[in-house]
């Protein structure tokens, strides 16, 4: 299924042994598109499994980038407005249904619904400049 994306195995070389039995975790890269690339693995001594690095040579990227980003922006009125409008719902018709899944759908449409006016989405443009070296004066 991999390949039908163009996506190849990087790693050929194990990343976890313990006793008989060795691991590999891998990277997946489109090989035509990054053709020069190395990897190596890393032990830090933090986990079971060790650190692949991967490194991609010659990747071109847009060099100014604006990016519209929104965050929530939660104030102590907000979260104490979310947690009274939790308190005053009547959970019982959320949990009526035999369907797992309905109970989940009706849970989250409830939360959803009071969730979404207690916080305030804020949007803004932030410019990457993604090689600074280039810039035009």
């Amino acid at each position: 299924m991999l390949l039908s994306y163009n996506l190849y195995s990087t790693v050929n070389f194990p990343t976890r042994i313990h006793n008989i039995s060795i691991k590999t975790d891998n990277i997946f890269i489109d090989k035509v598109k990054y053709e020069s690339y190395s990897i190596h693995p890393l032990v830090n001594g933090l986990s079971d499994h060790d650190v692949q690095i991967i490194i991609i040579n010659n990747i071109t990227v847009d060099e100014h980038i604006n990016k519209t980003q929104s965050i929530k922006k939660f104030n102590k009125f907000s979260v104490s407005q979310f947690a009274v409008n939790l308190s005053y719902e009547n959970w019982d018709n959320g949990f009526v249904e035999v369907d797992v899944n309905s109970v989940f759908n009706n849970f989250l449409n409830t939360y959803s619904r009071i969730f979404t006016p207690a916080s305030c989405y804020r949007k803004y443009t932030v410019h990457i400049v993604t090689n600074p070296g280039l810039q035009q004066e």
